[in-house]
This record gives C-alpha cells, structure tokens and sequence, in this order.
C-alpha cells in the first residue's frame, strides 16, 4: 500500500470547547457530524465499517478543537449526573467522567479522592494512568510513520528488530498491532510476578520476549497481547531516530496542546492520581506501578480533557491519513474467530476495538463504537466513540476493582448524550 501525506493540523486557536450553560436533556442528534468519521476512508473509495459502506466524503473543514476554556464542571446530562452522585457518594464509583458531542461538552465531573493517604480530591484536570488505552498511541505513531514514507505496517518485523530470531520471520508490524502476533505475552513468560515489579529497559523486553517461540502461525488466532506493543516502541525509535516518548510528544501532545499527556515508564513522573483495589482489609493503594514493563502496551498518562482533543483529532482525520485511520479501525480478527462468551463480534484493529458496547447494557441500545479500556496498578478506564454523533465518552477510574461500574458508566453517558432510554444495569 502506497504512503498517503499526512493531513496537517488546525491552528491551536480556531475552535473551543463549548461549554452549555444550563442543564437539560439532549435528544439523540443525527447531523453532518457524521461525515468526519467517514471522511477517513475517503483514500479507499470507500471502506466497510461496522456493518455499512461509508462513503468518499471531503474532510478538508472537519471541525477539531484544540485551544481551550477553563475546565469547569458541567453536568447537562441529568440523568447521569444523578445516578453519579449517588454512586460516588457512597464509594461505588471513584473517577472522573467527560461526554462531549463534536466541541460541546455535555458533562465534566470528579467522584472521590486522587489520594486517601492525603485526602487530596480529584480534580476536573487529574492525571491518570491509562493502562491499554496507550496502545492507541503506540499503533497511531507506527501509521504516521507510515505517512511520513518510514516504514509500513507490512514491513516484517526482523526489518526493524536486530538480532531476530528465526521464529519472527513470518511477522510484519501489522500482526503486533492486531494481538494477531502468536509472540507469548508478557503475563505468560516465566516469573511473571518477579518481572511486574522489576524495571525493565525496552531492549531488556525485547530480549526476553525473542526467547520464546510462537503460540500460533502469525494472522490466524487472536491473542492479547501487551508484548507486540512493546516491541513497536524500538520499531518507532528506529524509524524516527528518536526516543519513543519524544516521537509521542513531537508528534502528537505538542501539536495537539496535550500538556497532561506523557509517559511513566521512567517512574519519575509526579502528580498522578493514586489507584486503588478493593482487598479483604479494604481499599488499598497500590503504589507500586512500573510501567515500564508495558512501556508500548500501557506506559501513558492523561487527564479527561487531553483524551477529548485526543479523541476528536484522531477521529477526524487531523491524526494520520485517511488511508491509515482505515487500517487502524479495520477488522484484523480470523474469520473463524468465535464470538467472545456469546457477545457480539468484535472488530480488533490497530490497539482500538469496535463493537456494540450498548447492546451489553440493559436497555441497551444498537450504535458501534470506537473504543478501547485499560486496567492496571489501581485503575480501570474507558474512552469510546460513537461516530454518528461524534459522541466522545471518556470514563477514567482509580479503582481497579470497579470494572462493571466504570464500564455501565460509559455506556449510560453514551445512551443519554443519544436519546436512548438510561441504562440501569449490565448485561453478561
């Protein structure tokens, strides 16, 4: 596949956040919003997504934010304002939460304590530690180093990682984005509880994962995997000339005004919100979080607001090129591949999944998203798309054992921002 340019960006002070002033309710909105989505395969003619053919559309006035107002709380989504408040108030939630549709933010609010050792609180503007939702970060920078004419996702793996063993022949890039690899991930390799608490350099990950053999053929299971991730991070350094972390930076947070936006993995990173479990003496901190053992697979930190100027720019072609969005939001799973515990299909891309989240919801409702989770040391989080509506649902959580809550969460945000009746429950 030919390179495509990369699309540029728009100036830092030609939009804002829109902030509503008075509460109230917001019936479901089917509006032009709808071609910047779709605008991202405009470089294909054409390409299937979440059961429909999405159209060539001009994406040259796609609307992205950047420039901001001052954060301040906003809860014009009454029905979940409602059901938080009743929720953080009594521990069963502790987080922060953002819903926007395009510019306008629909809801900004922060249940609980960034710290109980301190009794600091959450602020609208904390820190959190994103876990997998950083392996978003890592498959955008190897697809904007495919625009800039670097590398591409088809390129084999031992192009870039020297000494190769044998075994990775079969590997392109692709299948370490897709968790299509067959490379055992690090949770599977010997001593995986001394490896969690031990720092790791991206070179000593490398070696560790290259001596181990495949799991299956490259492209023909599905397996998670945080290893291949990492594995990307020297692709990107090799290919760029820098360090991983500055190609993030100069890439993409600066560009984008992401001043909250960066990597742990050196563990010197102040000012994070402290995550939490759930353990038989209580809530206990879990402090200890080393990220530098999933450096490409779970390394980032972010604030609500960052991930919302993430979320639009990404979505709206001001990120890598249409024909790169199109591989990252592709379906990449075998078609053999079983429906998981009964679920509805999901569609694994490049470190972002689609699927029906709000049929999981009772009641549910029907639209795809565009999302992904991430839980470590304390956290559980989800940022999800709805791209009809350009729908932006942004569930950041210092509790690792409050998955079923965060998770309801997003999608009550999502099914009030659309109209749909207001989910009361989970669905297994």
């Amino acid at each position: 596949m030919p390179c495509m340019p990369s699309s540029g960006w728009i100036s830092t002070s030609s939009l804002l956040f829109h902030v509503p002033k008075n509460a109230g309710g917001h019936p479901r909105t089917v509006v032009a919003i709808a071609a910047v989505f779709v605008l991202g395969f405009s470089a294909l003619g054409g390409y299937r997504l979440m059961g429909r053919l999405v159209p060539e559309v001009d994406r040259a006035d796609a609307a992205v934010l950047i420039a901001r107002p001052h954060v301040v709380e906003v809860e014009a989504l009454p029905q979940l304002a409602e059901w938080l408040r009743r929720e953080g108030d009594s521990g069963r939630f502790m987080g922060a939460v953002l819903v926007a549709q395009g510019d306008k933010i629909l809801f900004r609010q922060a249940y609980g304590l960034a710290n109980h050792e301190t009794g600091q609180p959450l602020a609208l503007d904390a820190r959190f530690r994103l876990a997998s939702i950083s392996k978003q970060f890592t498959a955008a920078a190897v697809l904007k180093l495919q625009d800039e004419g670097k590398l591409t996702v088809d390129d084999p793996v031992c192009q870039w990682i020297q000494p190769c063993p044998a075994a990775w022949r079969p590997l392109k890039l692709g299948h370490l984005m897709s968790h299509t690899s067959g490379i055992p991930d690090i949770m599977a390799q010997a001593q995986w509880g001394l490896i969690r608490v031990t720092p790791r350099t991206k070179q000593e990950l490398t070696d560790a994962s290259s001596g181990y053999g495949l799991s299956f053929p490259p492209g023909s299971k599905i397996r998670y995997n945080n290893a291949g991730f990492n594995l990307l991070t020297q692709v990107i350094e090799k290919a760029s000339g820098q360090s991983f972390e500055a190609y993030l930076q100069d890439a993409f947070f600066t560009p984008l005004n992401m001043a909250n936006t960066g990597s742990d993995a050196d563990g010197k990173t102040g000012d994070l919100v402290m995550g939490y479990a759930n353990f038989p003496g209580g809530l206990t901190a879990q402090p200890d979080a080393n990220v530098s053992v999933v450096v490409g697979a779970g390394a980032l930190y972010s604030t609500l607001d960052d991930l919302l100027t993430w979320n639009r720019a990404l979505h709206n072609g001001k990120v890598i090129s249409d024909a790169s969005y199109a591989r990252m939001v592709a379906d990449y799973s075998p078609p053999e591949q079983p429906d998981e515990r009964g679920r509805p299909h999901r569609a694994w891309g490049y470190g972002l999944f689609v699927n029906s989240l709000g049929e999981r919801v009772e009641p549910g409702f029907p639209e795809r998203q565009v999302y992904h989770t991430g839980s470590w040391a304390g956290f559980r989080n989800i940022v999800t798309y709805e791209p009809v509506s350009d729908t932006t649902v942004v569930v950041l959580g210092n509790n690792y054992h409050q998955r079923e809550q965060v998770f309801l969460t997003s999608q009550q945000a999502m099914a009030e921002a659309l109209g749909y009746p207001f989910p009361q429950a989970g669905r297994e």
